[in-house]
């Protein structure tokens, strides 16, 4: 009888243990985080998708810029929905083999954008929309 008191006695100071530790729930961790940092400064503007390099003079329309300053693509840009002409030309993504801006080369107020026919609509999200009107 000794044995099976003693017995009942280590069961029952197992099971009020486990009864008192409450249980630890598991803690998962996901982050994901995209740290973009400044927008590139680049003289005619950048590409609205990444990795956001520099495009070359023609890329854009006049209406990109405000005094010859680019007012955005991708995800620098703030405000609301904005379409501007874009020539998909000088797009690496669909051929353009030509020049890029130098490192530290400026805006050229000499240039005209006034003539610019571009080829497509194109959205701040670097979003294509089809031909030479906003749709």
């Amino acid at each position: 009888m000794r044995k099976f008191v003693r017995s009942l006695a280590c069961v029952a100071v197992a099971v009020v243990g486990f009864a008192v530790v409450p249980p630890t729930p598991a803690v998962a961790q996901v982050a994901v985080g995209i740290n973009l940092g400044p927008a590139p400064a680049c003289p005619y503007g950048y590409y609205g998708y990444a990795p956001y390099n520099c495009a070359p003079y023609g890329y854009y329309g006049s209406e990109w810029f405000n005094s010859g300053i680019f007012i955005g693509a991708g995800p620098w840009h703030r405000g609301g929905d904005f379409y501007g002409r874009a020539d998909r030309n000088f797009d690496p993504r669909y051929g353009y083999r030509g020049a890029y801006p130098a490192h530290e080369e400026h805006f050229d107020n000499s240039r005209d954008f006034h003539e610019f026919p571009g080829n497509e609509m194109m959205s701040h999200r670097g979003e294509f929309r089809g031909g030479g009107a906003h749709r």
